[in-house]
């Protein structure tokens, strides 16, 4: 155990904090104690002052497999009461619990990069569209995976891949199940880049991770904070917002300190 968690690892490189998940020989499948440490591990890293940007991938030969196949098959037998209402209630809660989970990337304050390679498939799926940005190797596939084990998709990919893709091909994708490759995704808008080996991957992601960690924290997490509401709300609405949240956070020690060493000709050097 690492950091209080069994299968994550953290470590950090100035502000940069990465965030490896460590189940490589199960192809870092979901269990239930998998799930409950994403979100734990999220909250932990955005409570931390000093960490400005997460970078999130997997160990081993895959991102993740998504939710690991037992777990699947101990849902049926796994709410054995004799009220039919209260067995439906705690199916709800337990898939409202996993969605929470995932949905603890996007409410962390701070960015958090998707670093892709090999299979990112089902669940995992699901936590990359929660990622504010998402960058593969050339090896790395997809799958709405759900779709060829009999279930709904119903942990987030159905709701957030949508606002990254064309319609048609969310439709196709979600209908067939089938796996999609890293060129598509490009294509398709899910990743912005695809790197041709997972060793150039990392490097380029760790720059970049470092290159918003360089800029002012207050105004990045101020800029994660205006994209998330865009997408749920209207221009206007979203104009109102920025315009409150900067009347509240634009004096700041940041912005004369940007302006200082703009004007000094100087890197910045935010606390």
């Amino acid at each position: 155990m690492e950091n209080g968690f069994s299968y994550f690892r953290i470590s950090k490189n100035q502000h940069v904090s990465t965030l490896l998940i460590s189940r490589p020989d199960k192809s870092n499948a979901f269990n239930e104690e998998c799930w409950l440490e994403l979100k734990t591990s999220i909250e932990w890293l955005g409570q931390d002052k000093d960490t400005r940007v997460i970078i999130l991938k997997g160990e081993g030969k895959n991102f993740s497999a998504g939710m690991d196949l037992s777990t699947l098959m101990g849902i049926p037998g796994r709410w054995q009461d004799d009220c039919e209402a209260r067995k439906r209630e705690d199916i709800a809660g337990f898939i409202k619990h996993i969605q929470e989970c995932i949905s603890s990337i996007e409410h962390c304050p701070v960015p958090v990069i998707a670093c892709i390679h090999g299979a990112c498939i089902g669940g995992a799926l699901s936590i990359v569209t929660a990622c504010d940005m998402r960058y593969c190797s050339h090896d790395a596939y997809f799958s709405v995976r759900e779709t060829l084990l009999g279930i709904v998709a119903d942990i987030g990919v159905l709701q957030r891949m949508p606002a990254m893709i064309d319609p048609g091909t969310m439709a196709e994708l979600s209908y067939t199940g089938r796996n999609f490759y890293s060129e598509e995704a490009l294509n398709y808008g899910l990743v912005t880049r695809v790197y041709e080996t997972k060793e150039m991957l990392e490097t380029s992601v760790e720059k970049l991770a470092h290159d918003i960690a360089s800029n002012s924290p207050l105004v990045i997490r101020g800029i994660k904070k205006a994209l998330l509401y865009r997408r749920d709300h209207s221009t206007d609405e979203a104009l109102d917002q920025i315009a409150l949240y900067n009347a509240a956070y634009l004096l700041s020690k940041d912005l004369a300190e940007a302006i200082s060493a703009y004007m000094q000709k100087r890197k910045p050097r935010f606390g």
